[in-house]
C-alpha cells in the first residue's frame, strides 16, 4: 500500500492506476493531530501538494507530479481520450466560442446559468 505524503483529496482511476490528490495541511490546524502527522515524522517527510499515480497491482506510486505554490486540491478526474484539455474563465473571450447552447444533453438549469454568465459577461465587458 502507497504511502501518500498529503491529505487525500479526490481519486479517479484508470485500468490499473489510482490517481490521487494529495493536500498540504491548512495553516488554520484543522487537521492537527491526525495519524498522517506521525506518519509523516517517522518517514521524515514533509506534507505536499500535487497528483499520485498509484499502480493498483503493486500498491507502489510510479508517477507523481507535485504542485509547488499550490497548498490544496480539491478533485482529481481522468479526461480519457483528450489531448490538452483547457480551463476557459468566465471572463475570458475563449467562452464565448466554447460553451455551446441548445444541446439536448443539457438540462434547463444549466443553459439558464450559462445565459445568465455570457450575458453579465456581456455587459461588463
Amino acid at each position: 500500500m502507497a504511502f501518500c505524503p498529503g491529505y487525500i483529496r479526490g481519486c479517479a482511476f484508470h485500468g490499473d492506476f489510482a490517481i490521487v490528490g494529495v493536500s498540504q495541511p491548512r495553516h488554520n490546524k484543522t487537521l492537527s493531530g491526525l495519524p498522517l502527522d506521525e506518519k509523516l515524522f517517522q518517514k521524515n517527510a514533509e506534507p505536499r501538494c500535487g497528483l499520485l499515480v498509484i499502480d493498483l497491482k503493486s500498491g507502489d506510486i510510479v508517477h507523481s507530479l507535485r504542485m509547488e505554490g499550490v497548498l490544496e486540491l480539491y478533485d482529481v478526474v481522468a479526461l480519457l481520450g483528450m489531448r490538452r484539455p483547457i480551463a476557459i474563465g468566465f471572463k475570458s473571450d475563449e467562452i464565448r466560442r466554447m460553451v455551446t447552447m441548445g444541446s439536448e444533453k443539457w438540462n434547463f438549469t444549466s443553459v439558464h446559468l450559462t445565459k445568465k454568465i455570457i450575458r453579465r459577461i456581456d455587459n461588463n465587458g
